[in-house]
């Protein structure tokens, strides 16, 4: 019973619902800590090869970081291993029927859908992946 002049005492907060709230804004805190943390703007590269009206890389190749690659052209991994001269993969890139007439790879210099800065980004780009 309550004593006059006394403010009333608050009911004990179960364990469980307690326990559970802690929890809850732990989760919260910690996500909102991720949010808050600066997202590394993409390299001009990756923005060219995802860019679906530019070089348009994923229509045909699996490239860790794109989303719905094709799989008509080789996994695009490894790139700076594979192709230790740049200057091999540049040409690739600006006109593959040069080393492969049978190639469906558009000649993104020669078609000057790439230019040669650009062809230069999208190798930067690659030698991370």
């Amino acid at each position: 019973m309550r004593q006059p002049g006394k403010p009333a005492r608050p009911a004990a907060m179960p364990i469980g619902l307690a326990f559970s709230l802690t929890l809850l804004i732990s989760v919260l805190a910690a996500r909102t800590a991720q949010a808050q943390q600066p997202v590394a703007p993409a390299m001009p590269g990756e923005v060219l090869a995802f860019d679906r009206s530019k070089g348009n890389c994923l229509t045909c190749h699996v490239i860790k970081g794109g989303d719905a690659p094709g799989n008509v052209g080789p996994e695009l991994s490894n790139m700076k291993d594979r192709y230790a001269d740049r200057k091999e993969l540049h040409a690739i890139i600006f006109d593959e029927t040069k080393r492969n007439p049978q190639t469906v790879m558009p000649p993104f210099g020669r078609n000057l859908i790439l230019t040669d800065q650009e062809i230069e980004a999208v190798i930067d780009f690659l030698y991370t992946r």
